[in-house]
């Protein structure tokens, strides 16, 4: 009689597959190259989140674009390295791209390496709220916008001075307004 795999293992090693590519998928995400079955993962995640009734989400929804809607109303990630304004070095301000309230300046904005737009203070403390997020295993310290309630990313105590925090922004969340004119070199996407 031939040995055969019977289903009791084939069950158990998929299953043990699924249960490694997702907590792969739902850990906070390295400046690196993800396969597709993790972005997959990744993607599934956004469906398993509470959405607000459809009522409140429609004017969002045709305001914002997938992405930014994800970030904002979902507490989504844009990935590293993707986002307009991780390597953009324009003089201004950036706001939320919900609301419009002043989140950033540029005088603070710097570059952490990590793919995601960094500063290492808020244009006013009383701009933003800070909030302990326990999701995924871990704990740390999120961003919001305090006049919408927007998700706008993390903060860590890893920064620069004179503060030594690093505001880790996602790019979905803010729109930059020039304040100085013909300032702005060109952007480039390394």
């Amino acid at each position: 009689m031939a040995n055969k795999a019977s289903p009791k293992w084939i069950f158990i090693f998929v299953a043990g597959f699924i249960g490694v590519m997702m907590i792969v998928a739902f850990t906070p995400k390295q400046p690196c190259t993800i396969c597709p079955v993790v972005q997959m993962m990744r993607d599934i995640k956004t469906c398993l989140v509470q959405e607000k009734t459809a009522d409140q989400d429609e004017p969002l929804k045709n305001k914002l674009t997938w992405e930014q809607y994800y970030v904002t109303q979902m507490k989504g990630t844009e990935p590293p390295f993707t986002g307009k304004y991780y390597n953009f070095h324009g003089k201004g301000k950036y706001v939320c791209v919900v609301c419009g309230n002043e989140l950033f300046s540029s005088d603070t904005k710097f570059d952490s390496g990590t793919g995601w737009p960094s500063f290492w203070a808020p244009a006013s403390p009383n701009d933003i709220t800070e909030k302990v997020d326990k999701s995924f295993f871990m704990e740390r310290t999120e961003v919001i916008c305090s006049k919408c309630g927007a998700h706008l990313g993390h903060v860590f105590k890893d920064g620069p001075p004179p503060t030594g925090f690093r505001y880790c922004i996602n790019s979905a969340a803010l729109n930059f307004i020039e304040t100085e004119p013909n300032s702005r070199p060109a952007q480039s996407n390394q």
